[in-house]
């Protein structure tokens, strides 16, 4: 893909030493994250048989020319025979999954069944990766702290001394601009706020906690809604 990885964009990780890599603003990552969860909704709910994706993470999050995100790499991937639900019957066997540390759900870790929920938390964790530009294999996670707990106990008080500086930036889009006189801070700290939640929702240790995908769009919809009007 033209923009390369998710990855590479987040963590400057970029091998020609001539290149720039322009950071992504708030409204960019929003954008992002709903690709990625129309992405989801597609393979989870829409496509005939339900296919777990088992491996979301940056690098599996590639960016064409114009900044839409697709999802790559489906070695890991998992049909579940019927419509994705919470049943046993309609899941598959983990035992063989080889998922990446930090993105795989605890249930899988436990030697649980794939499902739909697994990718949820995968997502979620993508999600706060996003804000943070921390991931979740970071040094500073020891302890029982996690990523998915640094972020639960920043919000909503000290969502600006967690995320990425650069969301902290206004932006342009088109011909919608958040200005100083538009209360920026206001404004980006709540849609930080509502992100980190969403994030956080959909990583929860249990699956049945965790949020739908279908709710994940809407609240995504809104966010980027409140961002441009």
């Amino acid at each position: 893909m033209p923009n390369g990885s998710l990855e590479t964009l987040l963590h400057n990780t970029i091998e020609d030493s001539e290149s720039t890599n322009p950071s992504l603003n708030l409204i960019q990552r929003v954008n992002i994250t709903l690709d990625v969860a129309f992405a989801l909704d597609y393979l989870h709910n829409d496509s005939g048989e339900a296919v777990v994706r088992c491996d979301i993470k940056p690098s599996n999050v590639l960016l064409d020319d114009d900044m839409v995100a697709h999802l790559g790499d489906f070695g890991l991937a998992k049909l579940i025979h019927g419509a994705a639900s919470h049943s046993s019957s309609g899941q598959a066997s983990s035992s063989a999954i080889k998922g990446t540390i930090g993105y795989i759900s605890p249930e899988y870790g436990a030697g649980g069944s794939v499902s739909a929920e697994g990718d949820m938390y995968s997502y979620g964790i993508l999600l706060l990766e996003m804000l943070t530009s921390k991931k979740p294999t970071d040094t500073m996670f020891v302890e029982g702290l996690s990523l998915h707990k640094f972020c639960k106990m920043a919000i909503p008080e000290g969502i600006t001394d967690i995320v990425d500086s650069q969301l902290l930036i206004p932006f342009d889009e088109g011909e919608k601009r958040i200005t100083q006189q538009q209360n920026v801070e206001d404004t980006i700290g709540e849609c930080l706020v509502l992100f980190a939640n969403i994030g956080i929702a959909c990583s929860e240790e249990f699956p049945s906690q965790r949020m739908a995908i279908k709710d994940v769009i809407m609240e995504l919809h809104a966010i980027k809604q409140k961002l441009l009007s």
